[in-house]
């Protein structure tokens, strides 16, 4: 397994070994010495969600707001372009956004530590996006930010179409974000 750095404090980008050979291949997505020691782990994971979403769907950005949960998340099947941002106030890249592919090509994991805003546009067919968390979800903790926010001005790719849901279209913006709290 390789951790590699991201331009955040805590976030990395996992490639996990994989075993491959004729048959397929196989490789361990989750093993909570490792995790611990590798990530500095120190909350339990509490709860697995499980998506799919059909190609063009953007789900995001979303985030807890008074109990922010700690990600683990990887693509199983299709790919998506996976972003996060800094929401720690105290932090030297706070509003600063990053992008990653995850897919089950390249079959790498992101972790996202709590204080982050996540979300994520399917580029393929359709994606089965796994997330095991350090929270339990709670809707009326949840908190999202615009997608295209100008504020943050994420690079989202051209030429697709977008599905989003009428929450997400509805997210307040980064600046309303930062007077809420």
């Amino acid at each position: 397994m390789k951790i590699l750095d991201t331009r955040f404090k805590d976030c990395f980008l996992i490639k996990p070994d994989v075993h491959r050979d004729s048959r397929g291949f196989f490789l361990e997505s989750f093993q909570l010495k490792r995790y611990q020691t590798f990530l500095g782990l120190k909350d339990p994971l509490v709860q697995d969600n499980f998506s799919r979403s059909s190609f063009g769907t953007l789900r995001g950005l979303h985030f807890q707001n008074k109990n922010p949960q700690g990600k683990l998340v990887m693509v199983s099947v299709g790919s998506v372009l996976d972003v996060v941002v800094d929401l720690r106030k105290d932090s030297e890249t706070f509003s600063q956004w990053e992008s990653f592919e995850l897919s089950d090509q390249n079959l790498h994991q992101l972790w996202v530590p709590p204080g982050f805003a996540h979300g994520f546009l399917v580029t393929s067919n359709y994606a089965n996006f796994h997330y095991k968390c350090t929270e339990y979800y709670n809707s009326e903790d949840e908190g999202s930010i615009k997608w295209n926010d100008p504020t943050l001005n994420i690079t989202w790719p051209d030429g697709i179409k977008f599905i989003i849901s009428e929450k997400d279209n509805n997210a307040p913006s980064f600046k309303k974000f930062l007077s809420l709290k």
